[in-house]
This record gives C-alpha cells, structure tokens and sequence, in this order.
C-alpha cells in the first residue's frame, strides 16, 4: 500500500470486524474480480499468502484464519465512481494486533496516490469559456465523487450499522477528525464525536484509533476533565497538517519526547504553531450540549459554495456531460499551482445524510473539514 494515502479508515466493535470487512471487500471488488490475501500473526512465524482468488474463497480464507492477533491484507482492482479503475488495498486488525500498532480496525488505501488523486485528465473541447478554474473544478468533482464513495463502501456498504465512525485522510494517520477530508457517523445523533475525538487527540496525544469508538458520554468525561479555559490549535489547511505530522514525528523519535504508550501519537497536548485556528474546551462541551439536529443544519447551512465556485460549476458540469457523450477532448495537467490553488480554497464541502440514519461530510483532500466546522459553530454562537 502507498504510505501518500489518500487513507480510508473505519471503527467497529471486535465483534463485528470480520463481518464489516467481508461487507466492505463485496462491495469494493468486482464479483470476478481476483484478490491477493496476504495474513499475519503476532509472535509467529505463522503467514497464509494466497495469489488471485476470488472473493468468495477470500471471505473463506479470512473467516478460517482471523484472530485477535492476525492482520488480514487484500489487496485488488476496484472501478471508482468517477469510472477510473485503481489498484486498491483493505486490511483487518485483530483486537490484540490492534492494541499494539493502532491503525484502525479497518484501513483501505490506494496503490498509487494518482489513481484517486489523477494528474491528468481528460476534457471536452469547445464547452463553455475553458481555463484553468473549469479544468480545477472538474478535477475536484471527480476526486470527490471517488472520495465519497469509498469512504461509504468502506463503512456502509450495505447501510448497516456495523462501523461506528471513520474517515479519510489526505496525509498522515488518522489523528484529528476536524482535520480530515472525510468523515462518517453510523448516528447523525453523534455528529459532535468529531469535535470531541478532535479534542482528546489534540489535547491528550490519544491516537483516534483507539478512542474512536468511546460513547459520546465517556468522551465529554475526558473534556471534562481539562482545566476551564483550556484551547487546542486547529490546523486549518492541509499545509499545517503536515507540520504537525513532522512535529509529531520528530518529538516520536526524541528520546525525551517521544511516547509512553502504544495508543498515543504525543506526549500530552500538540503544541500550536502559526497559522493554526484555536478550539476551546467550552466550545467541545457546549457542542456536544446541542441538540444533533442543529449542529447538522448548520453545518448543512455552511456548506453552500462559495462565489467563486458557483460561477463556474455550471460549466464544469456542461464540460463533464459533452466528455462522457464523447465529445473531442485534451489532456489537461490539473496539478499546475493555480489549479491546486483553486482546489483548496473553492472545493465544496459535501454533507450528506444517508438513508441508513447516518451522516457523512467530506471535501477534497486538498482541504479540511475544519473551515467547515468552523463556520457551523460560528453560525451557533458557539465559538468562545
């Protein structure tokens, strides 16, 4: 698996894990589609590779072999929504295996970090005024489509239950959800667990892995417990994300730094830097005092486009269409700096109410959750 990500990362009981991967795995590989399955054990030397088979002898294989301590691995081709084809992998983590390298019960990740994130692509000739905007935009339609997708197929296949929580992340693991791309609720009731699980791993040093699947009553405990007046700094782009990434790396490999423990990413709280937004502790509380159904519709109400975006989506979409009728088309480079550019400050944000009772926000992965966050807790009068 590519250590770039996109990552897709889901939460569920131990008692669920093997069923939730086997979902995921129907739901990602074509019926004839070969797998390779590769899995470990801890402590032993004990390994099962097997080399294209199908998925109903790797739901088999799986079933037989999976422990608290195995790792299971499949790795195989999977069609995006957007129809581009990638090379993808999922793993399973044993409850003892996970206790000792935290990654998240389930974790999925492309090959290639391109095949999700493309750096060229085609478009139609002739449709609306062109330039660089359409073609970003265009690019961000497709990512996001695929990003959205996945992350469902992943944690919700079959609109069950079994995954509590997850997300994508752009860069690095999967640490504060508000500084994601992407993340999923079984329970719109529960929409807040992003804010609190922000705070405990910002806070605390807890990687979210092993603190994703708290009730929301023992992680209001946890913010509790910080003194009154207590604040975090946010990254609000993806940029500062990855400074926080390199602080928390070197501070890992400090001998005075570094862990105590397993389940953490830090030694207490992450130290701000500039740029960084603040997120206090009455902010987390009085947030997860709020009725569900008002946080969802203002993070609904702040999710609407922004002008820039609007004036050329219509474009964008007249472009799409005349590409997939088979319109004459050309190659355009979309990682030139003033299509990223434009992709991570106009990318929308998606927050999508799903028929199974849950909820999922997401953007492009060159942005972050948190603008989004923001904006929704400005509009309550909640940021303190």
């Amino acid at each position: 698996m590519s250590d770039s990500g996109p990552w897709f990362y889901a939460w569920c009981d131990e008692a669920a894990r093997v069923e939730a991967f086997e979902a995921a795995l129907v739901a990602l590989v074509h019926p004839q589609g070969c797998c390779d399955v590769d899995i470990t054990s801890l402590d032993t030397p004990a390994r099962i590779w097997r080399r294209s088979i199908l998925i109903d002898e790797v739901v088999t294989v799986t079933r037989a072999a999976f422990a608290a301590n195995t790792h299971v691995s499949v790795d195989f081709g999977v069609q995006l929504r957007s129809g581009r084809w990638s090379c993808f992998g999922i793993e399973c983590f044993g409850e003892e295996y996970e206790r000792r390298y935290p990654s998240g019960p389930l974790r999925g990740s492309p090959f290639d970090r391109r095949d999700v994130l493309p750096s060229r692509i085609e478009i139609a000739l002739g449709v609306g005024l062109g330039g660089v905007e359409i073609e970003a935009a265009i690019a961000s339609m497709q990512v996001q489509q695929d990003i959205d997708d996945l992350l469902i197929r992943l944690c919700a296949p079959e609109e069950h239950a079994r995954v509590k929580t997850g997300a994508c992340v752009g860069v690095g693991d999967w640490g504060s959800p508000v500084e994601t791309c992407a993340t999923y609720h079984a329970d719109v009731a529960s929409i807040a667990r992003d804010l609190a699980l922000s705070w405990v791993h910002l806070n605390e040093g807890y990687k979210t892995p092993t603190t994703a699947g708290m009730s929301l009553d023992s992680l209001r405990a946890r913010i509790d417990a910080a003194p009154r007046g207590a604040r975090v700094g946010i990254a609000g782009d993806v940029e500062l994300v990855r400074q926080h990434m390199r602080m928390d790396w070197a501070a890992a490999a400090s001998r005075d730094m570094r862990p105590t423990r397993a389940e953490a990413v830090r030694r207490g709280a992450r130290a701000a830097t500039e740029g960084d937004a603040e997120l206090t502790r009455e902010t987390v509380i009085k947030a997860l005092d709020m009725p569900p159904s008002l946080l969802l519709d203002a993070l609904e109400a702040s999710a609407l486009p922004d002008d820039a975006w609007r004036s050329v989506e219509s474009a964008a979409l007249e472009t799409i269409a005349a590409t997939k009728e088979g319109a004459p088309t050309y190659e355009a480079d979309v990682t030139s700096r003033k299509h990223v550019q434009f992709i991570e400050r106009h990318a929308p944000y998606h927050v999508r109410r799903l028929p199974s009772g849950g909820v999922m926000l997401a953007t492009h992965p060159y942005r972050t959750l948190w603008p989004l966050w923001a904006d929704a807790l400005f509009l309550l009068d909640l940021m303190s």
